[in-house]
């Protein structure tokens, strides 16, 4: 997927768990999951806000764009 989620950098640069900004945001550990690790297919701006207020950063340091490699052949 050409966009990549980094919010398991911000955990570190925070030191925070994911429980506990899945409690500052307000959704299960679990779905915090499926968008750390690249497999949600969209994410409300309610949720990327509340993310940004929790972890103190702006979307972009949460969400980049990397170019396809199907795309280069």
């Amino acid at each position: 997927m050409p966009i990549a989620v980094d919010i398991d950098v911000m955990l570190a640069k925070r030191k925070m768990s994911v429980g506990e900004l899945a409690d500052r945001v307000g959704i299960t550990p679990a779905n915090l999951a499926v968008l750390k690790n690249g497999r949600a297919k969209a994410v409300r701006f309610t949720t990327l806000s509340a993310l940004c207020e929790a972890l103190e950063c702006q979307p972009g340091d949460l969400l980049r764009w990397e170019a396809d490699d199907a795309a280069d052949g």
